[in-house]
């Protein structure tokens, strides 16, 4: 079986060899903001009563189109709305159908902190982040070195981006270091794609304390939200189960309704 995720990053190098061809670091930074965002999208979940950070994707490799025709402009405020302590935006286009626009429009439709989901293989992206509006920035062990790992989380830094760490499993949490601040444990194996939510019940005591911890994909009910967090997990992150809805906005209202 083909690593889808090595597909992905391998493709997401020739897309960033492009943009930078496109636009200049010295223009990106010009677009940068003068907000000082650090630390919102960490504060946010640790003051969040649900944690739930709801998710805008459209794609996965795994499920083809959840939500082909999905606008920013009509999720992202009912999101906010709805009690998401943050929101996840795709960027990613060919795998996931998101845009840098989807991004963008978040920005400038809620003060709810934004993560930019992508596959961050390139200290440009996160120049790229910051002027797109996002609070936080998605690191992927899997696909980065430890020393890229600190390398990014240091740059991110400098940008005024917190940093999510994904794991999926206990060698990877070797790649921790003292400028994340979020430790997300991924259910779904990006190689395969396979989703288990053991995945998070087994990691959850192995990643120190002074970590916020998060638990991704797989999640669907309630239930599972309140198993996890009894074992130290602050957040959850959640797309299919509202994109998959006629209104994604509402099915996160009606989640954390069935939370309480």
């Amino acid at each position: 079986m083909t690593n889808i995720l090595d597909k992905i990053v391998a493709n997401k190098r020739i897309e960033v060899d492009q943009q930078k061809k496109e636009v200049s670091i010295d223009q990106l930074i010009k677009q940068i903001g003068t907000a000082n965002k650090q630390g919102l999208f960490k504060q946010s979940l640790i003051n969040s009563s649900t944690g739930i950070i709801a998710e805008f994707k459209r794609r996965s490799p795994s499920r083809g189109w959840i939500f082909e025709n999905a606008k920013v402009e009509e999720v992202i405020p009912l999101y906010s709305d709805g009690g998401a302590s943050a929101i996840s935006v795709l960027t990613d286009t060919d795998f996931f159908g998101g845009t840098f626009a989807d991004l963008t429009m978040a920005s400038s439709l809620t003060k709810t902190p934004l993560l930019r989901k992508d596959f961050m293989v390139d200290e440009y992206q996160f120049y790229q982040a910051a002027a797109m509006g996002a609070s936080a920035v998605l690191l992927i062990a899997s696909s980065l070195t430890i020393q890229e790992t600190k390398q990014f989380a240091v740059k991110a830094k400098e940008l005024g981006l917190d940093v999510l760490l994904e794991v999926h499993n206990e060698a990877e949490l070797g790649h921790i270091n003292e400028y994340v601040d979020v430790v997300g444990v991924n259910n779904r194996n990006l190689g395969t794609f396979v989703t288990d939510i053991q995945a998070s019940f087994d990691l959850v005591d192995k990643i120190p304390d002074e970590f916020v911890k998060i638990s991704e994909s797989g999640i669907s009910s309630p239930q599972t939200v309140l198993d996890l967090r009894e074992v130290g997990y602050k957040g959850f992150l959640m797309g299919e189960n509202f994109m998959k809805t006629d209104n994604p906005g509402e099915a996160l209202a009606n989640f954390i309704k069935e939370l309480s």
